[in-house]
């Protein structure tokens, strides 16, 4: 019986034209290969599952293939292609630069370089996480590096390229692999879903390709647990559970509490997470990249998602409103790792957002407040003169309205007189941009 491939070894690319989302390197890898100008060392970089090892792999099969088409693509019949698809080149060592670190290892390598390669032109060496080669096995690597025997090639992969010392990347032609953007992503990941014969939701892709964060290998490997948990279609739901997200209605349910200014609706959305075993971190994350496409809805709607568009078309938050969540949500996501107490953080938080819509915003407090430059008449009363006693009743002087001066702020800003109820005003501004909100 045939064992079960995973998907990401299933379908991982076995030429050029199937590698996605690093087309300049392919590009690149292939003009080097046509005109032969072959480099003594090569350096892949990039985050986890972007393909650094897969066109390290196929670049070396290319240049030991014995009938490299005219594209540039390995022909996979040759001795040569045949041992490498098998696993058991002789000329193709790839080395796993976290187990083998040490010096020692390196010395191994350079005792070995003067072999000539069995079936290929080239001997190649593949080291894969390099950035975990000691300084020391670098420094003895130098050398070998720089001048190989003409028949040995160096490919290096790595995730961390700011730990690999300078002396190395400087005897190398670095290629940084780009993250895998969502469109071709979703193409990818919705060819192998039609190819396993499987259905799959738009939503549930969305999902996982978020939650791979720019790793296509992530999302196949999302993919296959996720068909593995479904019997029929998957859906969005289903994709949250797995990822043990809330649903995403869940974040709009919240934008119609907080323009009702529903409160409890803090404390039955935070117990609905914690009864589900939800991470309330994750929530957090995700509810900031959901008022991050509010804020985008403002200012470049075209920046979003063909779906993001349709559920975001129309906003009812501002945008300093949203610009003011996602302040707040950023600063509470690192408080809320550091508390032990996190559905009661969770709720005050949520309780802040509900109250968020009656804040009012820097701008409109200085509009209000230059408002108030605007000069008043103030009421004087004419002093009154003492008078002895006398018979005859004296006339007491009556008040008179006198108009206040209009000084200038900037000249002389003692002369200014403010009627009480202005300066209560001014103190409940100050009282709002302090707190935040208004209260009574």
């Amino acid at each position: 019986m045939r064992s079960y491939q995973i998907i990401p070894k299933k379908y991982r690319p076995a030429s050029f034209s199937t590698i996605v989302g690093q087309d300049v390197i392919v590009t690149t890898l292939k003009n080097a290969l046509r005109s032969r100008r072959i480099a003594n060392a090569y350096l892949f970089c990039g985050v986890r599952g972007t393909g650094k090892t897969t066109i390290a792999r196929l670049f070396a099969k290319a240049l030991n293939c014995h009938a490299l088409s005219e594209n540039c693509e390995p022909c996979d019949q040759c001795p040569s292609c045949l041992a490498i698809n098998a696993g058991n080149s002789l000329d193709i060592l790839e080395i796993d630069g976290a187990s083998n670190r040490g010096i020692d290892d390196v010395r191994q390598i350079n005792e070995t370089v003067g072999y000539a390669p069995a079936f290929g032109k080239y001997k190649i060496y593949l080291i894969d996480e390099v950035h975990m080669l000691t300084k020391e096995a670098f420094n003895a690597l130098l050398k070998t590096l720089e001048e190989p025997p003409s028949h040995v090639k160096f490919f290096f992969a790595t995730t961390e390229p700011h730990k690999v010392l300078p002396t190395i990347i400087s005897r190398c032609q670095r290629f940084d692999l780009q993250r895998i953007s969502p469109d071709v992503m979703r193409a990818k990941l919705a060819w192998i879903a039609k190819d396993l014969g499987a259905e799959i939701e738009e939503g549930a892709l969305n999902l996982l390709i978020k939650a791979s964060e720019g790793s296509l290998r992530d999302a196949e490997s999302l993919l296959d647990q996720l068909l593995c948990s479904v019997s029929g279609p998957a859906t969005e739901e289903t994709a949250a559970a797995l990822l043990g997200l809330m649903p995403h209605t869940s974040f709009f349910e919240l934008d119609a509490a907080i323009l009702e200014g529903n409160l409890p609706f803090a404390f039955s959305l935070a117990q609905q997470l914690f009864s589900s075993g939800k991470d309330p971190i994750h929530f957090l994350e995700g509810l900031t990249d959901h008022y991050r496409c509010r804020l985008l809805a403002h200012l470049s709607p075209a920046a979003l998602e063909p779906y993001q568009q349709k559920a975001y078309g129309s906003s009812p938050f501002t945008r300093d409103h949203c610009l003011y969540i996602l302040d707040f949500l950023l600063k509470m996501i690192e408080s809320l790792s550091k508390t032990p107490f996190k559905q009661t953080t969770l709720e005050m938080v949520l309780l802040h957002l509900l109250r968020s819509k009656s804040r009012l915003t820097l701008d409109t407090l200085v509009d209000r407040l230059e408002a108030l430059q605007t000069p008043a008449p103030v009421i004087e009363l004419a002093k009154e003169e003492f008078v002895p006693e006398s018979p005859l009743p004296v006339q007491k002087a009556q008040p008179k309205i006198a108009e206040a001066p209009v000084p200038s702020l900037q000249n002389n800003p003692q002369e200014r007189k403010i009627p009480q109820h202005k300066l209560d005003t001014l103190v409940r501004f100050a009282a709002v941009e302090l707190e935040g909100t208004i209260k009574g």
